[in-house]
C-alpha cells in the first residue's frame, strides 16, 4: 500500500524534506502504525513519536491515530505550533 506523507512546520525543518511517498509494510494500517513505522528509522524521524501534542490529518481532515489509512491515502503531521 503507498501512501503520501506530508511534514509541516517544525517536522518538516528537522526532517529536512517537506514530504515523501511510502510503500508500507503489512500491519501499518493506522495513523499511530504509520507515525511508529517513521519514526523506527530512528534520529532524526524520532521526533514524529517525540513531539508532544502532534496532530495529524489524513486527505485534509483532522483524525486521531487511531484513523485507518488506506492506499492512495495522503497523510499529513502537524507539531504543536503556536503563534500571535
Amino acid at each position: 500500500m503507498t501512501v503520501r506523507i506530508l511534514y509541516f512546520a517544525s517536522l518538516r525543518e528537522a526532517l529536512g524534506t517537506s514530504g515523501e511517498t511510502l510503500d508500507l509494510p503489512p500491519g501499518v494500517a493506522t495513523t499511530g502504525a504509520l507515525r511508529d513505522h517513521i519514526a523506527a528509522r530512528g534520529e532524526p524521524w524520532l521526533q514524529l513519536a517525540r513531539a508532544k501534542n502532534l496532530r495529524c490529518a489524513v486527505n485534509q481532515a483532522m483524525v486521531g491515530f487511531d484513523a485507518a489509512v488506506k492506499a492512495g491515502d495522503e497523510v499529513a503531521f502537524f507539531p504543536p505550533v503556536t503563534g500571535g
